[in-house]
Formats: C-alpha cells, structure tokens, sequence
C-alpha cells in the first residue's frame, strides 16, 4: 500500500476545531498514519471518554511533548468497531497546546447507536493505551448498569474501588458526583498518611491550589493514578463538579475556603478551576467551555433519563451557619431568625436550572428519572441536642442515650401508655444536621419535589458528599413520598469514623441508631469506603454498595455489600 499522504487524510479525517475534533459522517479511513506528520509525545495521563449520547462521543488524552520546549503537538486518533483496529470508522488528526495544558479533546459525532467502540491515540514513536467506550441505546434497551462515585482523595488512600469497577465487565457507564480531586495543600485535609503510602504532593503543587497552573499540576496528579486511568479507559464517564474542585463549601460568590486577602480575587480562582476542569475531563459543557453551565441530561434509551445538575457554582446562595444564630456570651439560639432565614427564597439550583429541570422531567418519556447531583436531598433532621455536643467524641454515647429514649416511646405506644414528656421532648425537637445539604434549602427542595409529584414522576436522586452512605425515602412537606435517595460513600476521603472517632465494631450499632432517630433515612454506612452499583430495569432501581476493607493499601478486598430496591 503506498504511504498514506496528508493530502489522502485530509479527504477522510474530521475537522479540527479549536477546542475539539468534530468527526463527520465519514467511514472506511485508513488505518495507516504517516509518523512524520505528529509529533513525539507521552501519553502519560491514560484515555477517556464521556459524555456519550445515541450519536455522539468524547474521547480525551494528554499528549506531553518529550521535547519540554515543545508549545503545540500533533497526534492521530482512531475510533474501531474492534480493538485490533481493522475496523476504523473515524479517526483524525488534532493539535493541542500548551494552551490546554497539551489535553486533547475530540467529539465524535454521527456515530451509531447502541455500538461498541475502540480508541487510541497516536505520536510519532509511541501510542495511547485502548479505550473502550459505546454510544446510548436509542431504544429497546432491557438494562442498564452504572457504578457511581464522589470524593476521591489522593493523599488519603489508594483509589481501590475504582479498580474494583473497573473489573465488573457488564458496567455500562460510571457517574462520578464531584469532589474528583481536593484543593488542600501537603500538610491539609486527610494527608495524614500521604508519605508513608508514597502519595504524596508534588514539590510544585504542594501549596493550596488557587491558580491555573495549580489545579493542572494536581488534576495531573490525580491523572497519573492507575486505577483511575483503568476506570476510565473501560467506559465512558459522565461527571458534575462539587465544592473541591474549586474550593470547600463553594458558594456562588465566595467559598468557606477562600480567602481573599491571601488568595486574591474569587472569580478568578473560579474561573481558572472550570477551565482546568474542562481541560482534563471528557465532559461536553452544552453552551461550550466559556460557560459554567454544566447541568445537562442524557437519554438511555425508554429506560431512563440522567439529569446531571450543579448544585454549587452558578446559582446556590451562600450556606447558613448554627454559630451566626448563637450567641456567644449565653449560648442562646436565635431560633425565631434562624425558621425565618432558612424559609426564606434561597437557591442551591436557581431558577433558571430549575426549569430547564422541569423542562426536562415533562419531556422525558423514559421510565425512570435520575438525579446526579452533588448533596444530599433527603430531610436529615436530628434531635437538636446533638448539634450542640461540643466534642465530636461525645455524639455516639449522646445517640444511644436517645435511642433508649426512643425506644421507651415506642414501648410506651405499644402498651397503650402515655411516652415520657421528657424523652418526647429530646426526640421531637429536630434540627437539619448539615445545612450546605438540601436541608439548608428546603423551600426550593418544596419546588423540586411539587413539580415531580404534578408531573408523576417519582425522583432516583444519586448523591455523593458525605464520604458515607445513605438510603433515604424522599417526603415531601405534607409527607407524600415523590422518589428514594441512594448516597455513595467515598473513595477514599475519610467519613463519620474519623470525625467522631469511631471503632470499626462500633459502626453497625451508630449507623442502627442514626436509622432510628432520622424518619426518612433507611439504612446508612458510615465508617467504609466504596462505590454504588445502580442496575435500571423497567421493572425496578437496584443500588448495590459494594464497600472495601481499605484504601491504605493497594491489596484491598470486598467485605460488605448492602442493596436497596426501588419499584416506584
């Protein structure tokens, strides 16, 4: 065969956008890549993809000069119907930047539903490992299965349970619910173990990352992972961003942990974060990556419809805090002004999210409605005394005082006899736990459950966050269920054990006690690492969580695993 010309490819390659490669209706390219036409790179950081839909596909490297004075680089890309690449029905040239920090993003479009595919790219002397990804169904679909995950902490730990996905060959597709990375620095949050696992900061990035450059260097940290990188060679990804990848308890102008005297200008911290996002992940932001709009939906199949939202950047009101309603000198809570502020009109979502979400809901004719968002949504409300245990370490006997206080209530009722006034009065008087949850926004909370109650679809809310595990039925004010919530935990992020030092064989019983004291939660784990499992059939939601017995070593095993069924 003659070598294959730049003018020959020209007639069979996509066009080249400044941000992406969009792929044409074109088949049968050729196989063969003429070398001299890219450059010498590493394809250190692995392959993505993400973002797949009935027709279209992002595919994702970082192509790293092996010359460091290099400022642009060329590769090829391929798309097979195989993995021995005798089957090619795309593939391409594209360039990138030090600009983009040398990522590489392709969007492959007019592809076939319901299809498998193969990926790779290609430099001068080297190649990308495959990936495997595959378009949506545009119908008939019987099952689909999903692993999702949130807080992946490098220095905390190893990211087990992503390898643990990535050996489960019927997924289909993983979620992943924000908290991809942390902005801490060396000596910060969960570091404690850093050193002696070997994974530790680089020496430039070892600071809090506040710059452009700094969320690259630790996306490309996290990157060099390779567990992540089998994960997210095996599927496509669809991603949200919560609070880290910008900055802890990120707010729509500020953030808890931002501060402007040190760190400069929010917005611009802000902006360069999205932009380092956009750069290293495999996400199609719909109004393009000049815009923080980044809630979309997804069609798979008459199966179910994905509803990706934000939760942080664009519209959410900053978080009410207890200690602004107490005073410091008597210790009285203002409670009066505390029921009026957080009734108030405050937006997590904003109005413009909500109705494109309503929007979406009413046009939707799949079975099932999910969620992907970032904070719990259930009602946590716990006996108020708790929220003022001023030691952390004093909560587990302080809820097991109240659970033999609920269950002599409960005695009580059996027997036809009156509950003491005094342990109704523990158990009655409720307080939401964490108000940068929906909890801290229940009046747009009302709103969202009102429009899935008049439209009849029952809400799957997926939520991440808490570095712990939920399953809580979702109640409405006037206490009609309108859907189920299912919580991942963590990947490695620490969870309640540690913030309330708590012994592995006293975890069952905390967990049974929070069950017990929180009317809507069903079941929670809060003392393991892992990942859910949602399997969608037109029957029913099954969530699996699967947990492992550690993340300080990269020799884990499955220990436990808890389901839950939601048959609308």
């Amino acid at each position: 065969m003659p070598p294959f010309s730049r003018r020959d490819f020209l007639k069979c390659s996509a066009s080249l956008l400044a941000v992406a490669s969009v792929s044409t209706l074109l088949t049968g390219c050729s196989s063969i890549v003429n070398s001299a036409e890219l450059s010498s790179v590493m394809f250190s950081h692995g392959v993505a993809s993400g973002d797949a839909t009935q027709d279209a596909i992002i595919l994702w490297t970082r192509a790293q000069p092996t010359n460091a004075a290099l400022t642009e680089v060329r590769v090829a890309w391929q798309l097979a119907r195989d993995a021995a690449f005798t089957d090619i029905v795309r593939s391409g040239y594209v360039t990138s930047s030090a600009a983009r920090d040398f990522t590489v993003k392709i969007d492959v479009q007019q592809l076939t539903a319901d299809q498998r595919y193969f990926y790779r790219f290609i430099g001068a002397n080297s190649e990308s490992s495959i990936g495997r990804t595959r378009t949506l169904a545009a119908r008939g679909n019987t099952a689909v299965k999903l692993a999702v995950f949130s807080c992946s902490n490098y220095p905390a730990g190893y990211f087990n349970v992503y390898r643990e996905a990535a050996k489960q060959a019927d997924l289909d597709a993983v979620i992943h619910l924000g908290d991809y990375l942390y902005e801490y620095a060396a000596d910060g949050y969960a570091t404690e173990h850093a050193a002696a696992l070997g994974r530790t900061l680089a020496a430039d990035n070892a600071t809090e990352t506040v710059s452009l450059q700094d969320y690259r260097k630790r996306y490309a940290l996290y990157r060099s992972d390779s567990a992540l990188q089998q994960l997210h060679a095996a599927v496509p990804w669809y991603l949200v961003w919560d609070d880290h990848e910008i900055t802890n308890d990120t707010w729509h102008s500020g953030a808890q942990n931002h501060q402007p005297e040190t760190e400069g200008d929010f917005f611009v911290r802000r902006t360069a974060a999205v932009q380092a996002y956009y750069e290293w992940l495999p996400i199609r932001p719909p109004l393009g990556e000049d815009s923080m709009q980044i809630y979309r939906s997804f069609t798979f199949g008459d199966l179910l419809s994905l509803h990706l939202l934000d939760t942080r950047l664009i519209a959410r009101d900053q978080q009410l805090a207890y200690k602004n309603y107490t005073d410091s000198a008597t210790g009285d809570f203002a409670a009066a002004q505390f029921q009026a502020d957080i009734t108030a009109e405050r937006h997590l979502l904003g109005q413009a999210q909500l109705s494109w979400l309503t929007m979406q809901l009413s046009q939707s004719q799949a079975k099932w409605q999910l969620l992907g968002q970032q904070v719990l949504m259930a009602k946590m409300h716990i006996p108020a005394e708790l929220l003022a245990v001023r030691d952390l370490k004093q909560v587990p006997a302080r809820l097991q005082q109240l659970v033999a206080a609920k269950q002599r209530v409960l005695q009580a009722q059996q027997q036809g006899e009156s509950p003491e006034a005094s342990d109704l009065a523990r158990l009655n008087q409720r307080m939401p736990y964490n108000l940068d949850a929906w909890d801290g926004y229940p009046r747009e909370r009302e709103q969202l459950y009102a429009t899935a109650k008049a439209l009849n679809k029952p809400l799957v809310v997926l939520a991440g966050d808490t570095h712990n595990a939920w399953h809580s039925v979702l109640t409405d004010q006037q206490g009609s269920q309108v859907g189920v919530e299912f919580a991942t935990p963590s990947v490695s992020s620490p969870g309640m054990e540690k913030y309330l030092n708590i012994a592995p064989e006293q975890a069952s019983a905390l967990a049974q006690a929070f069950s017990m004291l929180i009317t809507d939660l069903q079941w929670c784990n809060l003392h393991q690492r892992g990942f859910m499992q949602i399997t969608v059939s037109h029957e029913q939601v099954a969530c699996d969580w699967r947990f492992i017995d550690t993340v300080l070593s990269d020799t884990y095993q499955v220990v436990a695993q808890h389901q839950a069924i939601f048959q609308g």
